[in-house]
C-alpha cells in the first residue's frame, strides 16, 4: 500500500511538472505559399494578438513602435518566410496586381492616404472586408475596407 502511495505521488508530481513546463504561448509559422486561407487567417490573428498595443511610429520596426510597411514586412517574414521590400511604395510594385473584386486572404491592400513620406498605406487582407495593419490611430488593428475613409482611400491590391 505504501508503495502505491509513493508511485501515485510521483505520477502526480510528474504530471503537474509536465503541465507547468509547457510554454504559455507558442508561435506557429507557415513556411509556404499563401494558398490555405484558414491557416493564413490563424497566423494573421496570432500576429495581431502579439502586436496589439504596439503604437504606430513612422520608420519603426519593433514592438516599441512600427509603421504599416514595417509591420507587413515583418509579418510576411515571421509568419510565411517571405521577404518583402521595406517601404510601402516598394511593396506596391511587388507581386501581381489583382482587382478589388478578386481579393483573397493574404493579399496586400494599398491606400492613398496622403500621410507619411509617400502618402501611401498598406495592410494585409484577412476576410469579410477586414484587413490587418499598423494604424496611425490605433496601432496594430483590424479595419474594415467598407468604412467611408478606407473606401475613399483604396488604391490597389497586390498578391504575393
Amino acid at each position: 500500500m505504501r508503495l502505491m502511495k509513493i508511485l501515485f505521488t510521483i505520477s502526480c508530481i510528474a504530471f503537474l511538472a509536465a503541465c507547468s513546463s509547457s510554454p504559455r504561448y507558442s508561435s506557429i509559422k507557415y513556411k509556404g505559399q499563401l494558398n490555405d486561407p484558414i491557416m493564413v487567417i490563424a497566423l494573421l490573428s496570432e500576429q495581431q494578438y502579439e502586436w496589439a498595443g504596439t503604437p504606430y511610429v513612422l520608420g519603426g520596426q519593433s514592438r516599441r513602435g512600427v509603421d504599416c510597411s514595417g509591420f507587413v514586412q515583418m509579418t510576411f517574414m515571421d509568419r510565411f518566410g517571405i521577404r518583402l521590400p521595406r517601404t510601402t511604395a516598394e511593396q506596391a510594385n511587388h507581386g501581381q496586381k489583382v482587382s478589388k473584386s478578386d481579393i483573397q486572404t493574404g493579399d496586400l491592400v494599398f491606400f492613398k492616404t496622403g500621410r507619411g513620406p509617400n502618402g501611401y498605406h498598406v495592410g494585409i487582407y484577412v476576410k469579410n472586408d477586414q484587413f490587418l495593419h499598423a494604424s496611425t490611430k490605433g496601432g496594430v488593428i483590424y479595419s474594415s475596407m467598407n468604412s467611408p475613409y478606407w473606401q475613399k482611400a483604396y488604391w490597389q491590391t497586390r498578391r504575393i
